[in-house]
C-alpha cells in the first residue's frame, strides 16, 4: 500500500507527468500508427486487425509493468510509483472539469470539447453544463475507481493493461464506418474490465442520498457501464443529465453552479472509495 500511497500523493501534488513521458500517451502512439497503417478491408479482416492492435498494446503495458522488477531498490519503487500513478487521473480530471465553469459559452464549448467525444459546437448551455457533469460522473471509474480495483487485485499489471484497455477504446471504440469493426474488440474487452466497477461506484454515491441514488441507479439500463455513475451523480445533484438519443435522467436544469457542486461530489466519492481501499487492505494484512 506504500506504493499507492506514494503514487496518490504524485498525483495530487504534481498531475499528469509530461506527454513524452506517459505510458498512455505511449498507448495511444501505438494504436494510432497501427491505426494509420491498417487499409480498411472486410469485417472479419478488420476484426482481426483489431484484435492484433489490441494484442500489440496490452503486451506493451505488461512489459512496462514488469520493469520494476528487475531494477535494484529505491529504482524499483519509484518506478513502480510512476507507473501506477500513470494509471489513473485524480487531479487532472478535476481541473479539466473546473475549466468548463465558463461565463463565455464558446470558452465554455471549447473546455467540454476537450473532455467529451460528442459534437458541442450546437449544445446549448444546458446540454453543455450536463455533458461536463457527464464526464466527470462516468470518468470516476474510469479514471479512478477502475485502476485502482485493478491493481489491488492483479498489482501493476492489472492497472496499466485496464488503462491499456480504456485508451484503446477511447480512440477506436466507436460504432462508424471505419471502427465498428477495428474497434469492436477493445471495446468489448472495457465493457468487461468495466462492468463491475461501475457498480461498485454506487456504493460511494449511496452516502450521499441512499433512496434516490439507488432509484436512479436502478434505472440506468440505457448502456452496459457509463450510465451508472452518470445515474449517481444525476440523483445527488437533483438535475437531469443527458445525451440526446442515448439516456436521459430527470431532475432540474443543470446550471454552472452544479458543475461545482459536481466536483464537491466526486472529492467526496474518490475520498470515501480511497478510504475504503486502505481500511479493507489493513483488514485483509
Amino acid at each position: 500500500m506504500i506504493e499507492l500511497a506514494l503514487a496518490i500523493a504524485f498525483d495530487l501534488l504534481f498531475g499528469e507527468p509530461p506527454n513524452r513521458l506517459h505510458p498512455v500517451v505511449w498507448f495511444g502512439k501505438i494504436t494510432a500508427k497501427i491505426d494509420r497503417a491498417y487499409k480498411r478491408r472486410s469485417p472479419s479482416m478488420d476484426f482481426l486487425a483489431g484484435f492484433v492492435c489490441t494484442t500489440v498494446v496490452l503486451f506493451f503495458a505488461l512489459i512496462l509493468s514488469l520493469i520494476p522488477r528487475f531494477l535494484p531498490s529505491p529504482f524499483n519503487l519509484i518506478a513502480e510509483v510512476y507507473l501506477l500513478k500513470s494509471s489513473f487521473a485524480i487531479k487532472s480530471l478535476y481541473q479539466h472539469v473546473k475549466a468548463t465553469i465558463c461565463e463565455d459559452i464558446e470558452k465554455q464549448r471549447r473546455a467540454v470539447g476537450l473532455i467529451v467525444s460528442r459534437d458541442v459546437s450546437k449544445l446549448d448551455r444546458h446540454h453543455l453544463i450536463s455533458a461536463s457533469i457527464e464526464s466527470l460522473a462516468e470518468n470516476i471509474v474510469d479514471s479512478v475507481i477502475a485502476p485502482i480495483f485493478y491493481y489491488m487485485l492483479f498489482g501493476l499489471s492489472g492497472a496499466l493493461i485496464y488503462r491499456a484497455v480504456n485508451t484503446l477504446d477511447a480512440m477506436v471504440g466507436y460504432r462508424s464506418e471505419r471502427y465498428e469493426f477495428f474497434g469492436k474488440f477493445s471495446a468489448r474487452l472495457d465493457d468487461i474490465l468495466n462492468f463491475i466497477p461501475s457498480r461498485i461506484v454506487v456504493l460511494f454515491f449511496i452516502p450521499l442520498n441512499p433512496k434516490k441514488v439507488w432509484r436512479y441507479y436502478k434505472l440506468a439500463n440505457f448502456k452496459i457501464n457509463g450510465d451508472k455513475p452518470i445515474a449517481c451523480m444525476s440523483a445527488v445533484l437533483g438535475v437531469w443529465l443527458e445525451k440526446k438519443g442515448v439516456y436521459r435522467f430527470e431532475g432540474r436544469n443543470p446550471s454552472l453552479e452544479d458543475v461545482e457542486r459536481a466536483l464537491k461530489v466526486y472529492v467526496f466519492v474518490v475520498g470515501l472509495f480511497l478510504l475504503f481501499v486502505f481500511i479493507l487492505k489493513f483488514i485483509l494484512i
